[in-house]
Parts: structure tokens; C-alpha cells; sequence
């Protein structure tokens, strides 16, 4: 009965209960729609990492990467063959590219400069690492003798797709050895440091070039990022010479230290504004309530306890709550799917030289938290408000305006 009652009120006056709502849903809209942009930013650099640098993970022997060797190929993964075919066989596991670094020196006749080269499996990556953007030209895939370069290294040579260039590099026994390639493409992937000095080569180009059928490291490809402590795990305890290492350490100075940071600041503005919005909400909340001295004031004097009262007002808060809140997601799904559905164009974030497109990204965890934050805070805000208006004296309520 007193649920009823309660449910009945909010029709009374219209206006009182729209501002609550309204007040409620924009409150709770804002901060979904602010979660789902914070998630599309973390997700565009995790994405960029994955998919133009490192895959999920990368394989090497142990110690490899804390270690700076003379003969480095001496290190390298000399039992390939099976390796590949353990890697393959786990669930999970999409993909599988095998590469070499490799220094070398890059001439197109009259500049040579210096860059860092990657022997890849072209055809393995093409579908995979898709986030290196192909400005010019086209990706590296099945052609023998390509070549793609980093924007910036592609702008030293003062070359364009089409053109030759000859590669020189040290083999393992240290002598130079050189090929012509041709270029394919040319890349960005929005970090400056990678587009200056990277170029890849197809895998066998480069074991040629180096003299060697070695493989330096092998990145992974998986189904579900949430695949990877399964997969590392199997790797680790079948070949103890081997060493695991996820993108997100691989890469921790743009990525994870990028996120970390981005992850602080966002920390800090969605404090002011839950702070804000939740302010909002009381405000309003309470305002209403006051409003309702003489009526309160009514009930008393009819003989109504204060428990009774609090009772009809918390049921009231919560309604007016659990609408609004139920509002205010429905307000941000509707956004995200149409005005927001392509994103929100950005520019270049830091470590990046690009701009990029955030999608906002609605989690449904956090879809639970904002409906429960804006129920909650309505009702505490009546509840306190309630509190001083029912247990004032009957005659002050009934004079009150």
C-alpha cells in the first residue's frame, strides 16, 4: 500500500518530478557517456600497440631482452620448426610471426641513411597488423623483394612507392652483404620515434641479408586478449629456455605509461564530475522535498509517524531514482548509436603524430554502477532532506510556504 501511495505522489506534480528525473538521467548519462569515451582512448592506444608493433606477445629466449649481446644471432631461437608448430596447436592462438631485427643502411643512390630493420612473415602479417596505415603504396604481402618504410625514413630517403633501394647490413660472420628492393609502401603508425627509423622486409629477404635461418623473436596473434596468461603459460612450461613477454611490457614507455598517465587524469576529472553530478542530484532532490513542508506537515497532523513518512519519502527517492537513472542510460545508448556511432574525432594524443578516431564504449559493469549511483544518490538526498522536514514541529510545517 504504501509502495502505491509512494508511485501515486510522483504524478502529483508533474514539473517536481521531471526536474528530479531529468536531473537524475542527465547526471547519469554524463558520466556512462564519459566512462565509454575513457575506455575508446585506452582501447585506441592497446589497439595501436597490438596491431602495429607487437601483436599480443612476443617470444624470445630467456634473458634476450635484458641482455645486450655481441653476437646477438647467437640467442636466437635455433629450434623454429617445432617451436611453430607447439605455438599453432594452443587454443587460442590466431597467429603466429616469426621476425629479425637487423641494423642496417638504406641507399637510394645518392642519400644513404641508417634504420632498424624487421625481417617479417609478409603474407602472415598483412591481416593481422593492421594499424600501420598504409599512406602510399600497399602492405607488404607476397612480393619477393619489397620493401615498406616508417613515413619519416621513407621522407630521409626522399623516396615513393615504386622506386629501388639497396639494403646493406653486416652478416652474422661479419661481412657486408646487400639487396635491391623495391618499395611497396609507405607507413605510419602515429609514433614518431617507430615511423623515423623502422622498415620490414619479407622474413627470407632478410635471412639472406644476414646469412642465417635463425629467428630472433616470434610475435602472437590471439582470438581474446584474455587469452594470453593461458597461452603464455603453455609456452613458458613446455620450452624453459623461452621467455614470454606481453605488449603491454614491451612497449611500456608509449603504451603503458601513456595509459597510465591518461588513466590518472581521467581518474581526476570524472571525480569532479561524479562530484558535480552528484550535487546535482541532491540539490534538486532536496529542494522538492523541502518544498513539501505543509504537506508533510498534513500527514503528521493526520497522525502519521515520522518512520511512516520516511517510509512513503524513500520510496518516492527511489523511484525517482531508479527513472531517472534508467533514463540516463537509455539517453547515452541512444547517443552512442546514432550522433556518437563513428566516434569522436581526436588529435594526436601524446606519443602519437596522428590523429585517431575514439568510439565511445559502453560497458555493461559500468551501465550497473551509474544506474545504482544515481538511485542511491536520489535517495539519499530525500532521505536527508526528508529527515529535517519530518521531524520539524507540526505548526512550523503547516505555516511553512
Amino acid at each position: 500500500m504504501l509502495v502505491l501511495v509512494a508511485f501515486r505522489n510522483l504524478f502529483r506534480n508533474p514539473r517536481r518530478t521531471l526536474a528530479i528525473v531529468l536531473t537524475v538521467a542527465f547526471g547519469t548519462s554524463a558520466l556512462l557517456l564519459f566512462d565509454g569515451f575513457n575506455n575508446g582512448v585506452m582501447n585506441e592506444y592497446r589497439d595501436n600497440t597490438i596491431h602495429a608493433h607487437y601483436g599480443h606477445g612476443q617470444i624470445n629466449t630467456k634473458g634476450y631482452l635484458d641482455k645486450v649481446y655481441e653476437k646477438p644471432w647467437e640467442h636466437w631461437i635455433d629450434n623454429w620448426d617445432e617451436v611453430e608448430t607447439y605455438i599453432k596447436s594452443l587454443n587460442g592462438v590466431d597467429y603466429v610471426f616469426p621476425r629479425m631485427n637487423f641494423f642496417a643502411l638504406l641507399t637510394n643512390g645518392d642519400i644513404t641513411v641508417s634504420g632498424l630493420g624487421q625481417g617479417v612473415d609478409a603474407q602472415a602479417e598483412a591481416e593481422f597488423f593492421y594499424s600501420m596505415n598504409i599512406e602510399e603504396g600497399e602492405m607488404l604481402k607476397d612480393q619477393p623483394d619489397g620493401i615498406i618504410l616508417g613515413k619519416g625514413l621513407a621522407r630521409s630517403l626522399d623516396i615513393k612507392p615504386g622506386d629501388t633501394i639497396t639494403v646493406l647490413s653486416n652478416t652474422i660472420y661479419g661481412t657486408i652483404n646487400g639487396v635491391d628492393l623495391t618499395v611497396t609502401g609507405i607507413f605510419h603508425t602515429g609514433s614518431r620515434e617507430f615511423d623515423d627509423r623502422i622498415f620490414r622486409i619479407p622474413l627470407k629477404e632478410a635471412q639472406t641479408l644476414m646469412d642465417t635461418d635463425l629467428i630472433e623473436s616470434v610475435s602472437i596473434g590471439l582470438a581474446e586478449l584474455d587469452d594470453w596468461n593461458h597461452v603464455a603459460g603453455a609456452i613458458t612450461a613446455q620450452y624453459g629456455q623461452l621467455e614470454v613477454t606481453p605488449f603491454a611490457v614491451l612497449d611500456k614507455v608509449y603504451y603503458q605509461h601513456a595509459v597510465d598517465w591518461l588513466n590518472s587524469q581521467f581518474d581526476f576529472i570524472l571525480t569532479i564530475i561524479v562530484t558535480i553530478v552528484l550535487l546535482g542530484i541532491m540539490n534538486t532532490t532536496s529542494t522538492a522535498i523541502l518544498e513539501r513542508k505543509q504537506e508533510i506537515g498534513n500527514l503528521r497532523a493526520n497522525g502519521e509517524s515520522v518512520g511512516d513518512i520516511m517510509r512513503l519519502l524513500a520510496w518516492e527517492g527511489l523511484a525517482l531514482g531508479l527513472f531517472g537513472a534508467i533514463a540516463g542510460v537509455a539517453v547515452a545508448l541512444v547517443l552512442d548509436a546514432t550522433l556518437l556511432n563513428d566516434g569522436i574525432l581526436m588529435p594526436p594524443a601524446p606519443g602519437l603524430t596522428r590523429q585517431f578516431q575514439v568510439g565511445i564504449e559502453i560497458q555493461p559493469h559500468m551501465i550497473f554502477m551509474t544506474i545504482l549511483m544515481g538511485t542511491v544518490t536520489a535517495l539519499a538526498a530525500t532521505l536527508l532532506a526528508g529527515q529535517k522536514v519530518a521531524r520539524m514541529p507540526i505548526g512550523d510545517a503547516l505555516r511553512s510556504l
